[in-house]
Parts: structure tokens; sequence; C-alpha cells
């Protein structure tokens, strides 16, 4: 049975030859005039560059990882480490790349061919990152677990630790990315709104606002590399969870299992990017749940047969644990994929302009500005229940169904079809960066009417998208903390113990202290942007009139730099917190920091993730001429709602799923030392 492994392998390598012939298929498509040209390649040199320094920066902690977890572990934990921010980063850079050369592709498309081609391609594009991200996610899982098991002679479980590290690697990597990239567009992106729309009723993607190229930037930056390292990460940690208590109750076949239920996800994935195509006049929208749902089915299909081919036995081989039924492990991957579904449905249901929630934000904004902030704020509050709610009970019937494993295959369940999920969250980028191109070309309006509507759509997948990956953060936490739990002896968290509840208490507070580091990271390099902005208005004539070129490579200049500072001290916390929490305190304590991040960044996380989502688009609902329309007093409300969403949903939200799950794979990793 060992030799299936290689198929799970076969695989992942099937998804990363797929990403390169859709690649090199994206190039085919025409990339336009020589002005369109020229403004794709400005936003490509400033992604070209952010990226290279921002990895530049990230070599030097994955190198001083490298040596850490030599001298505190082992030399192959150390170098699953490197390869899994090395795979990590590659994820995040051939998604940029491709996002770079799509955007100009897209508008093209929208100009000279309509709705479908321009979804066509964006699509494409967005496939090249969900294929990337799941491709060298199992690839490189694979390959450290092969080497520690044959090269290493170690056991399964043993290996499978090993394994943590190259989860470490990956997860420090997307906590830089993410929170860098993120501080990067939303400051360029609250710069250009705010001076821009704001004060002086400039357009979006205006080519005479200073901040719109840096702006274009941060959406490849931020929301492609980021969010693509991002999902590696928890599509690796995802696996690893169930991986270690399978490898704990069944040894090797326990892991096999595992891994190739994670190859049939990437084939499901696939299979379903052949279902999102549109006619001229069709719904992008209804084209890109399709091929979710089409994705989910195959998995479920495929799901089924792998677990009734395994057989896995009811006991594990210490005769400890049982499983209710041989079919658990496929019943408790079902709960993760419906409650991944049912999430993303209720990220739908409150970011989504079809929906009253929006329009209550969008109808509230003709009020004033704090009544827009005040509706959003609710909206974010209130879409934290179902999601919740559907997590304890998801995390109940797993356990009734496959015990702890089952949780851990919940988890892989929902992240199981991520090649899927990736790909439609990374249109939106593309689709949005089309937009802005067909904007500073002066492309025709009906171009900037189909660009709007396919970011509109990204919006609401983006928001599906964080929905997944908090979701599985949260089953896969739990997962790994089993996992800790066994490594260091805790067979109860006791609410008596004083280290423990001080450690449940201090880990609760954590999620808010993180937060808002990244949210004043992107206020203070906003105010910057806001300072150069006005002062390029000010000093350079002709700019408001258009007869005068901006100084854009300033306002690349002044996001790069900034992000690049304010990104460190959050990454910092996230990794020294549990490490000095359990040297110092123990592992009861730590235990306890763990439980209590958890619980309030997971719902953080929703809330800041779904009010900024809402915000956006209750924004774009009055621009479609609700309420006034664009240059109304609600319109302008709406733009600041927008702009207060905007770190919400693209820096603090997203990352804190990465600070979940990378302070309980330090934990585990480091666990035999508490």
């Amino acid at each position: 049975m060992g030799s299936l492994i290689y198929i799970a392998g076969f695989l992942a390598i099937i998804a990363i030859v797929y990403a390169m012939y859709l690649f090199k298929k994206v190039l085919s498509y025409s990339s336009g005039n020589d002005k369109v040209k020229e403004i794709a390649g400005y936003i490509k040199e400033g992604a070209n560059a952010f990226l290279s320094r921002e990895y530049r920066i990230i070599i030097i902690f994955v190198i001083l990882g490298f040596f850490g977890l030599w001298l505190a572990l082992s030399i192959a934990s150390a170098l699953a480490f490197v390869l899994g921010a090395t795979f990590s980063g590659i994820a995040g850079l051939v998604g940029m790349k491709t996002a770079t050369e799509a955007n100009s592709r897209t508008a093209t498309a929208a100009n000279n061919h309509g709705m479908n081609e321009a979804l066509n391609v964006a699509f494409k594009g967005g496939t090249v990152m969900g294929m990337s991200v799941v491709g060298f996610g199992l690839l490189g899982l694979i390959i450290v677990y092969l080497i520690a098991e044959n090269l290493f002679s170690l056991d399964a479980s043993t290996a499978i630790e090993i394994a943590a590290g190259y989860s470490l690697g990956a997860s420090t990597i997307a906590l830089f990315s993410r929170v860098g990239g993120g501080i990067y567009t939303k400051a360029a992106d609250v710069g250009a709104d705010m001076v821009g729309k704001i004060e002086l009723d400039v357009p979006e993607d205006d080519p005479r606002n200073p901040a719109t190229i840096a702006d274009n930037v941060g959406d490849n930056v931020g929301d492609v590399a980021g969010m693509g390292s991002d999902l590696l990460e928890s599509y690796v940690s995802s696996i690893i969870g169930a991986a270690t208590i399978g490898a704990l109750w069944f040894g090797s076949q326990g892991v096999i299992f595992v891994l190739i239920i994670a190859g049939v996800g990437i084939l499901s994935s696939i299979l379903g990017t052949f279902f999102v195509k549109t006619g001229k006049n069709g719904n992008p929208h209804h084209s890109l749940k399709l091929g979710t749902y089409m994705s989910a089915l195959f998995f479920v299909i495929g799901s089924f047969i792998v677990t009734y081919f395994f057989n896995i036995k009811q006991y594990d081989a210490s005769g400890l644990s049982e499983l209710p039924s041989n079919m658990g492990p496929f019943y408790s991957i079902i709960v993760g994929l419906a409650v991944g579904l049912f999430i993303a449905f209720i990220s739908e249901y409150y970011t989504s302009e079809k929906y009253k929630f929006v329009k209550e934000i969008a109808k509230q904004s003709e009020t004033g500005h704090a009544t827009n902030i005040i509706a959003g704020i609710a909206t974010g509050m209130q879409s934290t229940v179902f999601p919740i709610l559907a997590i304890a009970l998801g995390s109940l019937l797993a356990f009734e169904v496959g015990g702890l494993f089952g949780i851990g295959l919940a988890a892989v369940g929902m992240l199981g079809t991520a090649g899927m999920t990736v790909s439609v969250d990374a249109y939106g980028p593309i689709a949005d960066n089309a937009g802005g191109i067909a904007q500073m070309s002066k492309m025709d309006d009906h171009v900037r009417k189909i660009t709007d509507k396919l970011d509109s759509v990204g919006n609401t997948t983006a928001a599906v998208a964080k929905g997944f990956a908090i979701g599985s953060a949260a089953l896969t936490a739990l997962a790994l903390f089993s996992s800790y739990a066994v490594k260091t002896g805790l067979e109860t968290i006791n609410l008596i113990n004083s280290h423990v509840i001080s450690g449940l208490v201090v880990g609760g507070m954590l999620a808010f202290l993180f937060s808002s580091m990244t949210i004043f990271s992107v206020g203070k390099a906003a105010n910057k942007m806001i300072d150069e902005i006005r002062r390029q208005f000010r000093d350079i004539p002709g700019i408001l009139e258009g007869n005068a070129t901006p100084d854009y490579s300033k306002c690349v200049a002044i996001s790069t730099d900034s992000a690049l500072k304010e990104m460190l001290a959050p990454a910092l916390l996230a990794i020294i917190t549990p490490v000095v929490v359990g040297f110092v305190f123990g592992p009861a304590a730590l235990g306890g920091l763990l439980a209590g991040t958890l619980i309030t960044g997971i719902m953080l996380a929703i809330f800041m993730a779904n009010s900024g989502g809402a915000w956006d688009n209750a924004k774009k609902y009055i621009e479609d001429g609700h309420h006034g329309g664009k240059g109304s007093a609600a319109h302008k409300a709406s733009v600041t709602g927008d702009t207060v969403g905007d770190p919400l949903k693209d820096t603090s939200g997203p990352a804190l799923n990465i600070l979940i799950k990378l302070m309980t794979t330090v934990s585990l990793l480091l666990a035999a030392m508490f």
C-alpha cells in the first residue's frame, strides 16, 4: 500500500503541469495596445520590485529559522522548514507573475470580445495560482515524508512530525507575505480613495491620481501573492493536522490515506475548472459557483472510492481508539466539505449586493458616513454567528463519526478543493486590475462595466475563499492542538489551573493585539501616502487637469518601504509568543494560550473579512446607480466605509487564520522540549 503515495505525488505534479500550460495559454492572448502595455508595465515593475525586496528580507528569517530548528530539533526538520518556505514563495511568485500578465489581457479581451472572454482570461490566470498552491503544497509534503521515512528510516509518526517543519516554513512565508502584501495594497488603496474620491472627486483608477499604480500593484502583491502563500499554508496545515493523528492511530496507512484524499481533491479541482464558462450576457457568478460545486461533487465521489478501498481498521494499533465505522473517515470529510460550503454561502449572503445586508449598508449611507460604518460593523458581527455554529456542529459530528482523526479529516475536506477555491479567489484581483487598466488607458465605458461586474463578483468570491480558510483554520488548529496534547501528555485543559487560565486570557487578547498592530501599520503607511498624493496635486502643476504625469514611482516606493518595515513586528509576535510561554510557563499554560487565540481569532477573522467585503460591495452597489449613484453624498459615505474595511478584509482578517495555525504548529514542533 506504501506505493500508493506516488499516486498523490503524480497528481500534485499534474497540477503544476496544468498551471504551466495555463500560464502559456494566458500569454497567448493579446496584451493590448501600446498604452495598455505601458500601464501594465508600470504595475509589473512595481510588483516585481516589491516582491524582490520582500523575499530578500524573508530569506534572512528562513536562514535563522533553519539554524534554530537544526539546533533545537534536527537537520531533517530544518531542511523541511526551508523546503516549505521555498515552495510557498514559489507559489506566490508564480501567481503574481501570472496576474501581472493576465490583467492587461483581461481588459483587452473585455474590449475586443466581451464578458465571456474576459472571464475566461481572468479565470485562467487565477487557476495558475490555484494549481500552483495545491501542486507545490502537496508535492513538497510528500517529498519530505518520503525522505524522512526512507532516507532517515523514521516511523510514520516521526516522519509526519518532521513534515510539520515543512508546514512551519510555509506558514512563516504566508504570514510575512499576507501582512506585508496587505499593508502595501491597503496603504495605496486607502490613500488613493481618501484624496482622490473624497477630497477631489477623482474617479477610481484615474491616471491623474499618483497612487493609482501603487494601488494596482497592491492587488498583485497582496491579494494574489499574499493570498496564494496564505492558502498554501492553510492547505498544508490541514493535511498535516489530519496526517499526524492518522500516523498515531494507523501508522503509515493513516498518512497515505490523507495524502491520497488530498490528491483526489486536486483532480476534482482540475475537472471543476472546465465548468467555468458563460455566454455573452451570462452571469460570471453562476459560472464560478458551478465550477466550485462540480469540484465538490467530484471530490465526494473520489473520497468515497478511496475510503472504501482503504477500509481502514476500526481500531488503531494500540486498540485504544475506535472508529464507529470503516466509512467514518469518508463521513468526516463530507462533514468538513459541507461546513465549508455552508460558510461560503453565509459569506456570500453577508457580502453580496444581491442580499439585504449590503443593500442595507448602502441605504444607511444616505444619512452619512457614521451610519454606514455602524451598519457595516453590525453586519460583520452578525456574520460570525452561523459560521461559528457550523464549525462547532461540524466538529461534534466529525468527532462522532471519526474521533480526533475525523476532526482532522474535516479540515482536509473543507480545503479538499482548494485548487478551485484559490482559482476563484485569485481571479478577482486580476479582474480588478483589468478595470484599472481600462480606466487608465481610456477604453470605452462598456469595458469598465464588464470589469466592474467581474470585480464585484470577485469581492464575494474573495470573502468565500477567506471563509474556507478561516473555517479550516479552526478545524486544523483543533487537530494540531490534539497532537500537541498527546506529545506533551496533556489529558485535559484544567480551567482551575492558574497557568491555564492565565494562558487562556492572554491568548484571547493576542488576536486583538495582532489585529491592532496590522491595522495601525496600514494607517501609518496610508498617512504617508495621503501626504504624498496631496503634495503632488499641490506642487506639480497640471496634474488635475490631465496635463502632467504624476510621480507614480514615489507612491510605489512609499507603499514598499512602509510594508517591509511594518510587517516585521506582527510576524515576530506570532512566532516568539508560543516559544516564550512554552518554555517559561509550561505546556499547560501554552495549551490555554492556543485555545484563547483560537476562540477570539476565528470570530475576529470572520467579522473583519465579512464587514470589509460588505462595505466594498455596498460602495459598488451605489456606483451602479442606486441611492444617488457616483458623486452623491451616499457614495462618499460608502467610500469611507470601504476605506475602513480595506485593512480589515485584506490585511488583518486573513492574517489571523495564519496566526492561529502558525502558533499551533510552532507549539507542536517544540512540544517535546516544554
